[in-house]
């Protein structure tokens, strides 16, 4: 029995922009039962080079065999793992709530104001409301909405950065020449 504790790790993969990549990247999780507690894609700061951000919890040990499988797909560059200490990350989520409420109750106002959230568009049935910051931040929101009725709601992925460099830039410069 392994005495390793699991945690939060946010996954960065670089790779090029090819079609069925994501299915097989999924797949490696899948087969180890690992679940994804987020996924976004992106384009990087890299032309022509897309950026998975896949948060998963589970042991260090596990997370290099991961890491492992994943540099071996043709069109991964380099793929990275972080805790959450060594990054900074945000997620972004939408609300769509009944207009009324926005004019009849004043908490909401209040809660809008209080969790540094901003109303993206009014109209005479509905609002939306959107709000970024760390996941705690966006299910506190969402608790104190639920009671007024929420419509719809909506949640991204993660995005990060590493407090770290990650030194991909100049690895590919290298590898161009």
């Amino acid at each position: 029995m392994s005495t390793e504790e699991k945690q939060l790790y946010t996954v960065s993969i670089y790779t090029e922009n090819n079609i069925g990549l994501l299915n097989r990247i999924s797949a490696i999780f899948q087969r180890r039962h690992i679940n994804i507690e987020s996924i976004n894609s992106s384009v990087s700061e890299i032309e022509g080079v897309s950026r998975f951000t896949i948060v998963v919890n589970l042991e260090e040990k596990q997370m290099k065999k991961v890491i492992g499988q994943i540099e071996k797909q043709v069109e991964v560059i380099k793929a990275y793992y972080h805790t959450d200490d060594e990054t900074i990350y945000q997620e972004s989520c939408m609300f769509k709530v009944l207009s009324d409420l926005l004019f009849e109750e004043r908490q909401i106002q209040n809660i809008i104001k209080e969790s540094n959230a901003r109303i993206v568009t009014v109209n005479k049935e509905f609002f939306v409301i959107e709000k970024s910051g760390r996941k705690e931040e966006i299910e506190l929101l969402y608790r104190e909405l639920k009671p007024f009725g929420i419509l719809q709601f909506t949640r991204s992925g993660r995005i990060s950065v590493s407090k770290q460099p990650m030194k991909i830039s100049e690895m590919l410069e290298a590898f161009n020449q």
